[in-house]
């Protein structure tokens, strides 16, 4: 199979999950975070945090790499995967922010500008193109992030796939357990995120082999 049938076969398949999810599992799960997870809510934070920290970690040696290139210092494959890493982070924020917009889905629960959520107001569903951050829950920014941070490092290094296999859980767990996203939302963030990624390392070989 060529790389763009792999990726339509895995985009299908997002697909069928996310409308499997939307149906099935996002709202008996929303209210069961709610009921029994509150009390873990700031521990399920913290956890799905790690992209905040992971984000500025590879712009920041992004940066210290392109002084060094200016230098002259050559630049070994881990740092080339760093920086492709932010590349990916960059290019999925931007596509995440286009997503939300053409999706406009409202959020588990109220969070900002007295937003509509499933919890308070009993709003489940998706609002094409309403803008706001009361409908900018799907896809989950904070599992693009992760996915588009980790993305390079699972293609180049698959020595590494079990550690990136642990960040991408990490995240997932923290946000859903917080409530802070539907399942779908979370599934639809990690493939995207992915995709940037696997965008970013399709360029890069490219230009290699040229």
């Amino acid at each position: 199979m060529s790389a763009i049938a792999k990726w339509t076969a895995a985009l299908l398949i997002c697909g069928a999950c996310v409308t499997i999810s939307y149906f099935f599992i996002d709202r008996p799960f929303a209210y069961f975070a709610h009921d029994e997870l509150l009390g873990y809510r700031a521990t399920f934070d913290l956890v799905g945090r790690l992209p905040n920290v992971l984000g500025p970690l590879v712009i920041g040696c992004t940066l210290i790499f392109a002084v060094r290139a200016v230098l002259g210092r050559p630049t070994t494959e881990i740092q080339a995967s760093i920086v492709l890493s932010a590349l990916s982070l960059a290019l999925s924020a931007i596509l995440e922010n286009w997503l939300k917009f053409a999706f406009g889905r409202t959020w588990p629960e109220t969070w900002v500008l007295d937003n509509p959520s499933l919890i308070r107001d009993g709003v489940h569903n998706f609002n094409p193109f309403h803008d706001g951050p009361g409908f900018a829950a799907f896809p989950s920014g904070h599992m693009v992030a992760i996915s588009a941070i980790i993305s390079t490092f699972w293609f180049l290094h698959p020595r590494l796939r079990w550690i990136c296999a642990i960040c991408i859980a990490t995240v997932f767990i923290g946000e859903l357990g917080a409530n802070y996203h539907f399942v779908s939302d979370l599934i639809a963030g990690g493939f995207v995120g992915f995709s940037v990624g696997l965008m970013i390392i399709s360029l890069w070989e490219c230009r290699r082999t040229s």
